[in-house]
């Protein structure tokens, strides 16, 4: 299923023309990690037959029409220019060794540009075996082709279920009920709702505009810092751990992990620079828009009135992290508490709607290069950026290839760090992209295990409910 007719071109959305500009390039690097050596001879089957059909933007480039606007335009596709299989010198490494190979090469991909004369995306086939598995699937995306709730569902699409392939995977979906785009029914009726969403609004506008976050061991403020290598590490923790602070507190996973991820931040910085722990940081989370959160099949997201259409479909809401007090140090459960408050009061808010409103204007009067400015300054004004994507809950193969572990970074954000969470098969994996050579990514994945132990210890104390 298409997503457009073949050889009609169609104009890039907003958001996309945005993620593909001079002054922001963003790509989507989704790792699959496999149990058993990669044969590489399965893989352009795979991408024939199964990706390509997904949506003809896998088979399309960006070109401008007649009146210079950006275009999707469908190509015929070479997939081995799109198959990457690095060679390194030697073949008997330990897995300390490839362990090194593989961060290296992760740093490498995120900084490398893709051709634009080509679709945009890539399938890196790591080989050599590391610490975590026998072999790694790398897919690079352009942000542009869609977000990261449409390549879940290309993800979803490829996999076969490893208990028995021939049975449909099964699409998971949040439980929680409410939709990112839905806002109470009594909003417009309840003037402390308004007063509040009018305030959120004018204060997004002005961390927007005129009030960046103050430089920090986490924020160094170059402009220029999503064109800056990255380096990437991750985190594995159990979704069950997560979830006994869930219940205790009557809170999301996301909460706990957001919570957790504000108070590593801060222990981190307070290591580097005493001074930071009252410096104003604001943290940026992505909020998918569209009717539902359930995962649907490509097929029902190209349809007509589609309630979630493939594309980028996503704001920001701004989030502040808590400064770090005696008090909260000392019960580090007040940082899951105040992400729960202050992401519910975002969410539930008309800040983010109107501040996708404002772009549209923007894009309207003055044009993409405004808009797109505007949204550089939102992502650029903040400290970090956070996304959570929901997996398989059961386990996968790709093309034969049973995967143990599976996660994604985003590349090329406008900050000195990125934080994403993914969810697979009962564990959650952490991810930390930050820039290199500014922030140490070790100790900063040092200060988040720190945070969690000291979240999953203070839960177990609190008395059953």
């Amino acid at each position: 299923m298409n997503c457009f007719e073949e050889d009609v071109p169609v104009p890039l959305s907003p958001m996309a023309d945005y993620f593909s500009s001079t002054l922001i390039n963003v790509f989507v690097i989704a790792v699959a990690e496999s149990e058993i050596p990669i044969d590489d001879s399965k893989v352009q089957p795979l991408l024939k037959n199964k990706l390509l059909p997904i949506c003809s933007r896998f088979s399309s480039i960006m070109v401008a029409d007649k009146n210079g606007k950006k275009v999707w335009k469908q190509v015929d596709v070479n997939l081995k220019d799109h198959i990457k299989i690095p060679m390194f010198t030697s073949t008997n490494g330990t897995l300390k060794l490839y362990d090194q190979c593989f961060d290296e090469y992760m740093s490498k991909i995120a900084m490398e540009q893709l051709r634009e004369d080509k679709p945009l995306w890539e399938l890196h086939l790591f080989k050599y075996p590391t610490s975590k598995c026998e072999g790694t699937f790398i897919f690079k995306l352009h942000h542009a082709l869609g977000d990261g709730y449409s390549f879940m569902t290309t993800f979803l699409s490829i996999v076969q279920s490893a208990d028995n392939p021939s049975v449909p995977i099964k699409f998971p979906s949040s439980k929680s009920s409410s939709s990112t785009n839905a806002m109470p029914k009594q909003l417009s009726q309840t003037a402390s709702m308004v007063f509040k969403s009018a305030f959120d609004f004018g204060w997004s506008l002005l961390k927007n505009s005129l009030i960046p976050d103050e430089q920090t061991p986490l924020r160094s403020g170059h402009e220029d810092v999503g064109f800056r290598p990255m380096s990437i590490v991750n985190v594995s923790l159990s979704l069950d751990n997560i979830k006994e602070v869930k219940n205790k507190l009557k809170v999301s996973v996301n909460d706990v992990l957001v919570g957790a991820i504000f108070f590593g931040i801060q222990l981190y910085m307070k290591a580097k620079n005493h001074r930071s722990r009252t410096a104003e940081t604001t943290a940026l989370v992505l909020l998918n828009t569209r009717n539902i959160r359930a995962y649907i099949s490509a097929k029902e997201m190209h349809a007509t009135n589609s309630k979630a259409p493939w594309g980028n479909r996503f704001h920001f809401m701004h989030v502040p992290v808590p400064m770090l007090s005696d008090k909260k140090e000392l019960n580090p459960l007040e940082f899951v508490l105040d992400a729960k408050k202050n992401i519910n009061r975002q969410r539930n808010s008309l800040a983010v709607p109107l501040t996708g409103v404002l772009l549209r204007l923007l894009n309207q009067i003055k044009g993409p290069q405004a808009a797109t400015n505007y949204m550089y300054k939102i992502m650029n004004n903040a400290s970090l950026s956070i996304s959570h994507m929901v997996g398989p809950e059961e386990k996968v193969t790709l093309v034969n290839h049973p995967i143990k572990g599976f996660y994604f970074m985003t590349v090329g954000l406008s900050q000195s760090m990125t934080v994403t969470i993914t969810s697979y098969m009962g564990y959650l994996r952490v991810g930390f992209g930050v820039e290199e050579g500014f922030i140490d990514e070790y100790q900063l994945k040092s200060c988040f295990d720190i945070s969690l132990q000291m979240i999953l210890e203070a839960a177990k104390k609190l008395p059953k409910m």
